[in-house]
């Protein structure tokens, strides 16, 4: 099983000591977000967790233990910096800033575990694509020696945005080409594996690589493990990742970012904050007595760990239906 710790919010900057709570203690509580009387507990020891991805936009908080965890589990990290200023994502770091705790992060853990996401690329007056194309340069060149790819997609355009940025200016199919042509050419100038996140569109005429940035391959050779071949059903529509559990909350996220999905809006996170206990199994709150709870199916998707050399395979059952 893979448990995901930046799907639905920032854990990583904003909660990190209940997340080194939750591995100290081994078991962590996950309310339901469409069922909230509904919990998954899942346990959070080796022997029952494959591999923990993050992704987060500021590592900071977590450098100085990461190796707690790194040491633990197999681990993969993806980094988010994008071309945006506080205009667009008011709760994080500089570019510059960021950067540098890419480059400790990859210094502490390994640069084959660690990815540097480019996305959502959205436009308006000031972020055009020559800004986008200047700016990833700069990134790619100072980067590139301390991550295994790049990353990048379209931004989505949910209804909520349409109103949270009104400023923005709808990508058209040539836009798209274009941004590919250059994020393409820059990636191959400075050895970059670049590839495309859940977007709709062929763009490898540029050396871009299809979708799937979260697949049993990329976690299992960045951790020298081998993963059972299995069908990646995709986290939504156009996505090739291998499905995930995901310990956070929605609406627990105060980076603000103007194009987020998961938040309602900025406000609310804030307001969510009140109920964080760092000694919760709960990221928010507590368990309440009309709660239902369950242990969560933990299913390894592993084959085995590789030992001198040699595979040792383990019966499997036929039915593979749990993993889907």
């Amino acid at each position: 099983m893979i448990i995901n710790t930046g799907g639905r919010t920032d854990i990583v900057q904003y909660y990190t000591k209940w997340l080194l709570k939750r591995f100290e203690e081994g078991y962590v509580y996950s309310r339901n977000p469409l069922f909230p009387s509904k919990v998954t507990r899942y346990e959070l020891t080796p022997d029952k967790v494959d591999c923990v991805v993050f992704c987060s936009k500021n590592y900071k908080p977590i450098l100085s233990y990461i190796r707690h965890i790194n040491d633990r589990f197999h681990t993969y990290f993806y980094y988010t910096i994008t071309a945006y200023g506080k205009d667009v994502e008011p709760g994080v770091p500089s570019i510059e800033e960021s950067m540098d705790t890419l480059i400790e992060l990859s210094q502490l853990v390994g640069k084959q575990k660690v990815a540097w996401r480019y996305d959502p690329i959205l436009l308006t007056e000031k972020y055009t694509i020559q800004t986008h194309l200047e700016t990833f340069e700069n990134m790619a060149k100072r980067l590139s020696p301390y991550v295994e790819r790049c990353i990048f997609s379209f931004v989505e355009m949910y209804k909520k945005l349409e109103y949270n940025m009104p400023e923005l200016v709808s990508l058209t199919d040539k836009d798209k080409q274009q941004l590919a042509k250059g994020l393409g050419k820059i990636a191959a100038k400075y050895g970059l594996y670049i590839q495309t996140c859940g977007t709709n569109g062929d763009f490898q005429q540029y050396g871009i690589h299809p979708s799937g940035c979260m697949t049993l391959k990329i976690l299992g050779e960045a951790s020298s493990i081998v993963f059972r071949e299995l069908k990646h059903k995709g986290m939504r529509q156009g996505c090739h990742c291998i499905e995930s559990r995901d310990i956070g909350a929605y609406d627990t996220c105060m980076n603000g970012c103007k194009y987020c999905y998961a938040n309602k809006r900025p406000e609310k996170a804030f307001e969510n904050f009140q109920y964080h206990d760092p000694e919760s199994p709960l990221l928010l709150g507590y368990l309440k007595d009309t709660d239902m709870v369950k242990s969560g199916l933990q299913k390894s998707f592993l084959v085995k760990d590789v030992v001198c050399g040699q595979l040792e395979f383990e019966m499997e059952e036929k039915n593979e239906t749990d993993y889907q």
